[in-house]
């Protein structure tokens, strides 16, 4: 009983088949196992993989792909393949987790942040390092805080995800004084 049952899924996805001889069904069989192994695998290793992804994240999606990919179009065992995956998943994950308990592994494969501005001044060694030119600095400040000033931000980090955070300095509310008619009170407005 288990024999055949063994004998129909390898006759099914074309297991030891080379892969030029496997056919259409067979590819997309393949296809829709390979996809649902993904699915499990990735479910089981982080909801942060499928957020934000900084390099250390995308290598491991690339290589996923990569792997998975193989299994599909026959060019590489199909059960050792998906074992491969796991392993690589069960990487990422004990590399995660070896990284939020440590404070020194984190920067080796995730990277760090880089300074970009610091009171106000632009830290031109930072922008070098992170490739960030003048232009985009000046996005990310407009975006984020309706300023142009790069003197009125406090901090600029080039994040590890490669996306630019601005801190601006605390601003004191402007004060508009408006007199409405003499001996009437005078109504102050604070604007932001």
């Amino acid at each position: 009983m288990l024999e055949t049952i063994s004998h129909t899924i390898q006759a099914l996805l074309g297991l030891g088949s080379e892969a030029e001889d496997l056919t259409t069904a067979q590819m997309a069989l393949r296809t829709i196992i390979i996809y649902i192994a993904a699915l499990v695998i990735i479910r089981l290793a982080s909801r942060r993989f499928l957020s934000k992804a900084s390099a250390f994240d995308v290598v491991v999606g690339i290589m996923l792909g990569s792997i998975m990919s193989r299994a599909i179009n026959g060019s590489a065992a199909f059960w050792p393949t998906i074992a491969a995956s796991a392993i690589l998943i069960g990487m990422h994950w004990a590399f995660a987790e070896l990284a939020y308990k440590t404070g020194w592994f984190g920067p080796i494969v995730k990277g760090d942040r880089i300074v970009l501005i610091k009171d106000g001044e632009i830290q031109r060694r930072g922008m070098h390092q992170a490739s960030v030119t003048r232009d985009d600095l000046s996005e990310a400040i407009r975006l984020q805080t309706r300023q142009t000033d790069p003197s009125r931000i406090r901090l600029a980090y080039m994040e590890r995800s490669g996306d630019i955070s601005v801190i601006p300095y605390e601003q004191e509310p402007r004060v508009l004084e408006v007199a409405v008619e003499a001996g009437v009170k005078t109504v102050r407005i604070e604007l932001d």
